[in-house]
């Protein structure tokens, strides 16, 4: 049976979830299963790992279909019969900061939803369940201050939108599995220079993923059902 945590990143291929796999990785102790639409799109990030002497599990995942997530989670649970980590990181930015609620075509919000919050439903209600094997689990969702009610601002409205409700699952999922070893919570990892954040944002991916890996490795003690950036609890 495989002794390591069993760490399981959705969008894996660029950005801040290349970032967080890279980090985990490198860690003792870790296992990382990297996953993207494509699974050739994550060989830079296997040559990376690679040339520094770390290994990679990689698999094939569109959070947007269940066919897909059905397949990760009998791989996984064929091969390792839990799984440790899940950081759902995969999400899009369909729409401009200079789009108005008013004009926002609801297609676009609809693709929107379906990935930032129901892909992440999704691979959640495939992965928590064998979660429960674990000795103590991690759901951490990449959330963002844009989502955040306390201070909502105009413009990305469905990028928004979709951030806020990713929140209501933390809450909600974090409340049902209080009094098990499972610990869920939600990150913001500020604005970064991703192809998402784009080239001016002040942080590196590498920065804006502190926060995450903290949380996916919470020791026992450590909070549930809370939105950190920075390792320090913010309003949602």
């Amino acid at each position: 049976m495989e002794s390591r945590s069993i760490s399981v990143i959705t969008g894996a291929s660029r950005g801040l979830g290349r970032a967080a796999a890279q980090r985990l990785a490198t860690m003792e102790g870790q296992l990382v299963i990297a996953t993207a639409r494509k699974v050739s799109d994550l060989a830079p990030l296997c040559s990376k790992l690679g040339m520094s002497g770390h290994e990679v599990e990689t698999h094939q995942l569109d959070v947007t279909d269940d066919e897909s997530v059905r397949g990760l989670r009998d791989w996984i649970a064929e091969r390792f019969g839990r799984v440790d980590v899940l950081i759902n990181n995969a999400g899009v930015l369909l729409d401009r900061y200079s789009t108005s609620v008013l004009d926002l075509p609801l297609d676009v919000l609809r693709k929107t939803f379906e990935t930032n919050l129901l892909g992440a439903l999704r691979v959640t209600q495939a992965l928590v369940p064998l979660m429960r094997a674990s000795r103590a689990g991690r759901v951490v969702n990449l959330a963002s201050e844009m989502g955040a009610l306390a201070e909502m601002e105009a413009g990305a409205p469905a990028y928004r939108m979709s951030k806020t409700a990713l929140n209501a699952l933390t809450r909600i999922l974090a409340d049902e599995l209080a009094g098990t070893s499972i610990k869920v919570n939600s990150a913001c990892p500020g604005w970064c220079r991703t192809d998402l954040g784009g080239v001016e944002a002040p942080r590196t991916a590498e920065e804006g993923i502190d926060t995450v890996i903290w949380l996916a490795t919470l020791p026992v003690d450590g909070p549930t059902g809370g939105f950190f950036r920075d390792r320090e609890q913010i309003p949602w």
